[in-house]
């Protein structure tokens, strides 16, 4: 009854309470009194909180949701959440989670209590109940909860609903940004999900692999079989642009990927009518494969497809297509200059867009399509938009491109430094405002200082914009160019030998108006001025004219002391020097004596620019502490702690501002309108008031009818002047530009002559040949020879300050590093999931179920009695044998099991990772008829191959029984009498055949560099089979993401290396090339070509010879010396825990012949032979070692053997097997 009544009772409760919707419409209802109306609806939902009804609970954290959203706090009601998360019912579980992902993060107290209850969830039957926490989990994912989930979410993505599997794959992301050690060992089980027959989850892994592959390109570049496969059979628009972006940073790392992607990428562009996918396919080109392509006729055509599409993009309406298509081009135009440069017309245009982004990244544009022949167009184009800009920032912009464009690389593309000089002139006269008058400054004196030559020039432009000031004053005023007159100062005063007049030019420098310039600009205007003097003295004193030298002295003493009596520091302490010094200079004047000398001898020599850096890189003295205090720190007051921190709010400023306008006096009616007519009378009596609504007048016959008030004066109309205010002496930019167009038309029609009387004199020729000519004489750009030339002048630094800059900051630590690991190589015990874990609890058994746990107990006893015989089986045989004989190694032909045990695909890569279909160089090779395994042998048919199993199976079990046998006899029964060994074989040169044709053949050999971990140098046998002489032999290889070439320097990595010799007939030469390997574990096969002219007496013809390159494992082993004792020893430390054992069938190869070969090929040393035995031992060159057992077997002989790199342990045997065949 009591049940029931309270059934009854919270069913009512719920009628009475308040849902999300009563909430919003409460809030709408009280917008005077929010606050107070949200406070009271909190203490609702807090008693609500306190209910034992799930529905109630639900609904009260349903309305914390939307509180939320407004900005109120609601960690307090996290275990709320917690509660409600755990209800059966889906709808409060989904209003839980929901309150969680917005709530919850990684400092939340309560979340480790959400552990056992997500998984339960994770393990619901309602695949719904399971999305929800996933959608949960992926907004709170912490390390704890990745690092105890992780098992029941990739158990999800086994699941047989497609729903919870794309979910599971989703979250996986987060789980493993959050707990990056489950990356390896879930990554097969991501990677199944590649080929997953639903498409949404095939998308989710897509995504999920590609933003993993965002920060780490080099660990996911395995998977470019399966991505391309998916690339050419998807139809999901999203699902390419993925695949294609992975692609884009796959490229640069493996060149071969460029030419298997340059026919589906073509495809895509010519079929596509998706803008973001065709855009992507550009993007890929442009990121990687531009520069990998397989030959340079394939990249033009792919580039000039991109570039025609591109320019579609450009030329759409839409604005965003349109930017993007300006961005790509200037990633183009980065690598492919000349292909961006023929649409130069298409991307001036858009600097008339009305969108401003546009037009910037236009500018962008011509930036990088700077050359010696259009520059002074350019600039003069880009002048035009600086006059018409409307905003500032796009002036700034324009004006700042301007002067980047011109001074890049040291003033590269600048022919005539006259033409630099008077664009930076013409730049300070612009109208509006700017902010680069010191970046123009900063030109101007970088140019005469660094342009010996155009200092003459310089300085008559600057004298002439300096006399001419007051006429620009207003303007420089306006548009922020004041700090140009600090430079113009500088230049003429620094170079005054140049300046014409330099009285009348210090005398305007020290004119009364100067004092309205900024301070710093003053300054320097009486310190050049004061040189300037310094060289009209000097011209009067050598013409002995003392009038005028007294005349000079009385202008200084006139001028200079309206600067003394200046406000600022700087320019009053200057000009009371200079004063000084005249009036001193006057008295020795006075006396008879010259002054010139004394003023040059305080201007004499130049100064040299001091590096931006310098101060800072002043070296601290020993025993100087720059932190410690000069004298003992000033001691605080009490009153001053108190009011130390007595800060006042902003609320409290407003507060006190409102009141202090309420104390004032209020003003009448009365007292207003008297003030506003006073006003109204001031502004009629104002000449310089204009009011800002003009009468309209009214216009008769074409006369103006004069106002009522007297207006006579007919209104001021703006007036558009478009030429500017000419200057005498200030020459125009556009004048150079004209003598610059005037000298390439001469220029052209001189080669335009040549040329015909070229041809007049060689006749006639076939039409191939002159298209060739033409090709040869017209593709290379036009040489400008520069007017000027530009000394490097090298910036001062103090005495011992080093060149690095130990100031720039450490970068933070990237969230991706965690995730850059190798994830092809075999799991690890290490590598394993952490699982959960039970204490035991001993508990009684009852009789029977002792009874029916018997005899499984006594199947248990007997097998382990059986594992203990076995094992002491293989001790007895470890004595005697270097290894345990465990599996064989699988050869070429699929004859014999892996050493390896087998793993899962779920858990590691072994299995996988020998299938051709996942081998990247098997399936980057164009042929697969061309990859041969590595005996030489082709695949045997399915029956032959299984047939070859089962017999290697009894071989390996008979070969167990008579190990026992010999283990069990080796003390009563002596070896039989070794037979007499032949002679030794005579082996001379270990250089193997690369290739040949009818003129060249070439071999090989490997030998290892000491001292050199990652280097081994390669030498190849070049010999002359024709009758004519080979020249110009030249060799290249295409670089593996492992092994690549080491080129001289000036090199790409494509270009071919030259050979230093050439071939008569029937000779031979050796030459050596240094390849770089990073991996020593697995064999390397590297495609080139050797290209040589075949010269004879007539003609010369171009031929070409490709191969293969094979560098075994054996290519970077070293034949070191190993005595007994550190042989044992290091079989015996534990550091070699890699075995494996084969048997090579052999009959006819003698024991001795045997472990000559192997000594002399695969670089072994003998460290000790006993009769049909012997040890052998080698070294790599990282250090890896190899100890090998060999014993003589009948038909063959046995090998153990022991090393710390299992793949290069198992690369070395297969090559001993197929070396003793």
């Amino acid at each position: 009854m009591a049940l029931a009544l309270k059934k009854v009772k919270g069913s009512l409760d719920r009628i009475f309470d308040k849902n999300l919707q009563d909430l919003v419409r409460g809030i709408r209802n009280h917008k005077e009194s929010e606050a107070h109306y949200i406070s009271t609806c909190l203490e609702e939902i807090k008693n609500e909180l306190r209910q034992d009804n799930a529905a109630i609970k639900a609904n009260a954290v349903n309305k914390l949701v939307y509180l939320q959203m407004l900005g109120y706090d609601i960690s307090w009601a996290a275990f709320n959440m917690i509660e409600v998360m755990s209800a059966p019912k889906f709808t409060f579980k989904r209003i839980g989670y929901s309150a969680a992902s917005q709530t919850f993060h990684e400092k939340t107290d309560v979340l480790m209590l959400t552990t056992n209850m997500i998984r339960k969830d994770l393990g619901s039957q309602t695949m719904y109940d399971a999305a929800v926490a996933l959608n949960g989990l992926s907004c709170f994912m912490t390390p704890d909860l990745a690092r105890d989930l992780v098992n029941d979410v990739l158990s999800l993505m086994s699941s047989t609903r497609p729903y919870l599997r794309k979910r599971a794959v989703l979250i996986s992301y987060k789980i493993f940004l959050a707990y990056p050690d489950a990356l390896r060992p879930a990554f097969p089980r991501l990677k199944e999900k590649l080929e997953d027959p639903d498409p949404g989850v095939q998308s989710a892994a897509v995504n999920v692999i590609c933003e993993l592959a965002r920060k780490n390109p080099k660990n996911y570049l395995s998977l470019a079989p399966v991505f391309f496969k998916l690339m050419t059979t998807s139809t999901n628009n999203w699902v390419l642009i993925k695949i294609i972006k992975l692609f884009g940073a796959l490229t640069p790392l493996e060149p071969r990927l460029g030419k298997k992607l340059i026919e589906p990428l073509t495809n895509l562009i010519h079929s596509t009518s998706a803008m973001s996918l065709l855009y992507e396919c550009i993007n890929t080109v442009i990121q990687g494969m531009a520069d990998h392509s397989s030959s340079i006729q394939v990249s033009g055509l792919f580039l000039q497809l991109c570039v025609q599409k591109l320019r579609i993009l450009i030329e759409d309406t839409d604005q965003n297509l349109k930017y993007l298509g300006l961005l790509a081009m200037s990633r183009i135009l980065k690598s492919h200059p000349k292909a961006v440069q023929s649409h130069k017309d298409l991307i001036l245009q858009c600097l008339e867009d009305k969108d401003e982004s546009i037009r910037l990244r236009a500018l962008d544009l011509l930036f990088g399509m700077v050359s010696k022949k259009n520059l002074m167009e350019i600039v003069k184009k880009l002048m035009q938009h600086v006059n018409k800009a409307d905003g500032s920032q796009y002036r700034d912009e324009l004006l700042s491109k301007i002067i980047e464009i011109c001074s890049q690389q040291n003033y590269l593309y600048i022919t005539n430094f006259e033409w630099y000089i008077t664009v930076l002139v013409e730049l300070t006269r612009t109208e509006g405002a700017t902010s680069h008058g010191s970046l123009i400054s900063s030109q101007l004196l970088d140019v005469a200082i660094r342009v010996k030559t155009i200092r003459p020039f310089a300085a008559k432009q600057m004298a002439v914009f300096l006399e001419n000031s007051h006429a620009l004053a207003s303007q420089l005023q306006r548009s922020g160019m004041q700090e140009v007159l600090y430079a113009a100062a500088y230049v003429c005063g620094e170079f005054a030998q140049f300046v014409e007049d330099p009285t009348s030019l210090f005398q305007s420098m020290l004119h009364a108006r100067v004092t309205s310039l900024p301070p710093h600009v003053q300054a320097v205007f009486i310190q050049n001025a004061m040189k300037l003097f310094a060289r009209a003295v000097t011209e009067a004193e050598q013409s002995q004219d003392d009038e005028k030298t007294e005349e000079l002295l009385n202008i200084l003493t006139e001028k200079l002391p309206v600067f003394v009596q200046s406000g600022n520091l700087e320019v009053q302490e200057r000009a009371s020097c200079v004063l000084s010094m005249v009036k001193y200079a006057a008295k020795a004047r006075a006396k008879g004596s010259e002054i010139s000398a004394d003023f040059n001898h305080l201007f004499k020599g130049e100064l040299n620019p001091v590096a931006p850096k310098a101060q800072r890189k002043v070296p601290v003295p020993e025993g100087l502490d720059l932190d410690a205090w000069i004298n003992s720190p000033p001691e605080s007051s009490e009153d001053e702690s108190q009011t130390t921190f007595n800060y006042k709010t902003k609320e409290d400023d407003l507060g006190e501002f409102y009141s202090k306008r309420e104390k004032e006096k209020e003003i009448s009616n009365e007292e207003r309108m008297e003030m506003r007519e006073q006003r109204l009378k001031q502004q009629e009596s104002n000449p310089n008031y204009l009011s800002s609504k003009p009468k309209a007048t009214k216009i008769q016959s074409g006369y103006q009818v004069p106002g009522e008030n007297g207006d006579d004066l007919p209104p001021v109309e703006n007036i558009d002047i478009v030429v500017p205010l000419h200057i005498p002496g200030m020459t125009s930019s556009d004048k150079y530009l004209r003598q610059e167009q005037e000298r390439r038309r001469q220029r052209h029609s001189e080669r335009m002559k040549r040329k015909t009387e070229k041809e007049k004199k060689k006749g006639k020729k076939g039409r191939k040949d002159r298209k060739k000519h033409r090709a040869v004489e017209e593709s290379p750009e036009e040489d400008v020879e520069p007017v000027h030339s530009v000394d490097i002048v090298e910036e001062e630094m103090p005495e011992g300050a080093t060149k690095t800059d130990s100031e720039e900051e450490e970068r933070n630590d990237d969230l991706y590093k965690a995730l850059d690991m190798d994830l092809e190589s075999p799991l690890t015990a290490a590598d394993n999931l952490p699982t959960r874990s039970h204490r035991v609890v001993t508990e009684t058994v009852t009789k029977t179920a002792l009874k029916e746990s018997a005899p499984a107990e006594k199947k248990k006893k007997k097998k382990k009695e059986k594992k203990e015989k076995k094992k002491k089986s293989h001790r007895r045989r470890d004595e005697l044998l270097l290894v345990d004989e465990l599996e064989e190694v699988a050869t070429g032909n699929g004859g014999e099991l892996p050493s390896a045990p087998k793993q899962d695909s779920a858990n590691g890569h072994a299995g996988a990772a020998k299938e051709p279909n996942d081998d990247l160089d098997f399936w980057l090779s164009n042929t697969a008829e061309s990859a041969a395994p590595l005996d030489g042998k082709g695949d045997a048919p399915a029956e032959e191959s299984s047939k070859r199993r089962h017999k290697k199976k009894k071989e390996k079990s008979s070969k167990h029984k008579k190990h026992r046998k010999s283990v069990q006899e080796v003390d009563t029964k002596a070896e039989p009498e070794a037979p007499s060994e032949s002679p030794p074989l005579q082996l001379s040169t270990r250089f193997v055949h690369l290739a040949d044709n009818d003129d060249l053949s070439v071999d090989y050999e490997t030998r290892a560099i000491p001292m050199q971990e990652r280097q081994i140098l390669v030498a190849f046998l070049f010999k002359n089979m024709a009758a004519q002489r080979l020249k110009d032999i030249e060799f290249n290889v295409l670089d593996t993401l492992n092994t690549r070439l080491i080129r001289p320097p000036g090199l790409s990595p494509h270009d071919a290396v030259k050979i230093p010799f050439s071939l008569l007939p029937g000779s031979l030469n050796e030459a050596h090339l240094v390849f770089s390997a990073v991996s020593l574990n697995m064999p390397q096969k590297l495609r080139g070509t050797v290209t040589y002219i075949l010269k004879d007496n007539e003609n010369a013809t171009q031929h070409k010879l490709d191969f293969k390159l094979f560098l075994p494992c054996s290519s970077y082993l070293v034949a070191t010396n190993c005595g007994g004792s550190r042989f044992a020893e290091l079989l015996s430390s534990g550091n070699l825990p890699e075995k494996s054992s084969i048997r090579v069938t052999a009959p006819d190869l003698e024991f001795s012949h045997a472990l000559q070969k192997i000594c002399f090929y695969l670089k072994f040393s003998v460290v000790e032979r006993v009769e049909g035995s012997a040890s052998l031992y080698a070294s790599s060159i990282q250090q890896h070692h190899v100890c090998l057992l060999l014993k003589s077997v009948p038909n063959g002989f046995s090998v153990d053997a022991k090393s710390n790199e299992p793949s290069l342990l198992s690369n070395i045997l297969e090559e001993l097997k197929d070396l003793c065949k």
